[in-house]
């Protein structure tokens, strides 16, 4: 099954460019396309993509409000946003995570990096430029929040821990699982409860509190 995917731009060029972009990959299928957030929300809700491709500008509602509607942390059953933008503008990043995103891509990151940003969303992982990763992270740890992060409702294992660790640092879960020399199984039943524990609900949040709590620092 291919992955199904919406593209969102207000810009037809850029529109065509991600679906030629994309397309192009096996095993990915751009669905549908729109040029506003608006419209890009109304046939998500319809069509249930596995992957939301959203541009932040965009009249109407923006990236950033649409990725909520979709993904945010009052929406019951979710649908997975990568956020692309031409802008490497500290407060997107923000925004794009606090509203659920699972992605954020610079739009000179190449079908390479679109890809796999498209395949980690829909299996559950996440995955974010790795030109701002580590540095919006650690920012985002000093100035992100302004109460104290919430504590885990259970204490985190030894092994949990050097899960969280390996998340923060961006690693996939095939990557994780050769790294700590444990099965794929093992890597993904650990990140559920770390998931659990932490009251989180993907990947993304699981490394932002690994930043707030500054158990991962540049």
């Amino acid at each position: 099954m291919s992955i199904r995917v919406i593209v969102a731009d207000d810009q037809e060029i850029a529109r065509t460019g991600l679906r030629m972009i994309l397309d192009a990959q096996p095993g990915i299928e751009v669905v549908a396309e729109a040029a506003d957030g608006r419209r890009a929300v109304e046939l998500a809700r319809r069509l249930r993509p596995d992957v939301c491709l959203f541009d932040i500008r965009m009249p109407g509602l923006d990236g950033i409000e649409a990725t909520r509607s979709l993904a945010g942390p009052a929406v019951e059953d979710p649908i997975a946003v990568v956020v692309i933008t031409t802008f490497d503008l500290d407060e997107y990043v923000y925004a794009a995570l606090r509203a659920g995103a699972r992605g954020f891509l610079l739009k000179d990151a190449g079908p390479v990096l679109l890809s796999q940003a498209i395949r980690a969303a829909a299996d559950g992982d996440a995955l974010i430029a790795p030109s701002v990763t580590a540095r919006l992270l650690d920012a985002f740890a000093d100035a992100g929040r302004s109460s104290p992060p919430a504590q885990p409702i259970e204490t985190l294992t030894d092994r949990e821990e050097q899960i969280l660790l390996t998340v923060a640092r961006g690693r996939t879960n095939n990557e994780i699982a050769d790294e700590l020399h444990i099965s794929l199984s093992t890597v993904k039943s650990h990140i559920a409860s770390l998931m659990a524990k932490l009251g989180v609900r993907n990947r993304v949040e699981i490394a932002m509190w690994a930043y707030e709590t500054k158990r991962v620092r540049n």
